[in-house]
């Protein structure tokens, strides 16, 4: 069973980034994953004909979720399939890898092949395809330096430059069109298990900025 961690989410300014990665920069160590500090994130949201999670998101529903695929750094040899599920401030996600052959068939609507998969969350995405009418809706693109510090497992992410892909949803092609989403704030992501240990609480704490629901999904799907 996926473990539900908390979450805070807060918009923040320039100003406010540039301090951040400094306090985290002396407490905390980059995501080894991520090259020279970052990595560049490439998702494609899924929603229903009515909008559902976009809905739920918007009206700040409890308990919600929302699947999408997700490529780091351009590379299309390794896709991720992933779920996210929320339950007030409290988050989990489940993962599975795709082709980028089960990644076109996918945004072709070709979907047999999903029953057989042998992955649970690619048989859950064919369910709720069927029954709910999910399909694909939305790229959004964005920049992210990551923090890890072990005590509390916690992550921090500093995310930034969001673009939306309007429409468009030719997820594999990087050259698709992308532009810059209208008055993006950077966001600041702290992300823990049992505890927040004081030092990160403090490197994080910013005068007059409170955590505040906020969706990169959601700030990408006004230019519809």
């Amino acid at each position: 069973m996926n473990q539900y961690r908390h979450e805070w989410k807060y918009p923040i300014t320039l100003s406010d980034r540039i301090a951040v990665r400094q306090r985290l920069r002396a407490v905390a160590m980059p995501d080894p994953h991520a090259r020279e500090g970052r990595y560049l994130i490439r998702s494609l949201y899924f929603d229903s004909p009515s909008d559902k999670a976009l809905r739920e998101k918007l009206d700040g529903v409890n308990r919600r979720e929302k699947f999408r695929l997700r490529i780091y750094n351009g590379d299309v040899a390794l896709i991720h399939l992933e779920k996210k599920s929320k339950a007030g401030g409290l988050g989990t996600k489940l993962s599975a890898a795709l082709s980028p052959e089960e990644v076109r068939l996918l945004l072709a609507g070709r979907l047999d092949w999903m029953r057989d998969s042998g992955r649970p969350l690619v048989g859950e995405l064919l369910d709720k395809m069927r029954a709910q009418g999910l399909r694909p809706k939305t790229i959004v693109d964005y920049t992210r330096e990551p923090f890890v510090y072990p005590p509390g497992n916690v992550r921090v992410t500093l995310d930034y430059d969001i673009r939306t892909g309007l429409s468009s949803t030719d997820f594999l092609n990087p050259d698709s069109l992308t532009i810059p989403a209208k008055d993006s704030p950077s966001v600041l992501e702290v992300k823990w298990d049992a505890f927040l240990p004081d030092v990160i609480r403090a490197a994080v704490q910013l005068e007059g900025r409170r955590a505040a629901a906020f969706s990169k999904y959601a700030l990408c799907r006004i230019y519809d």
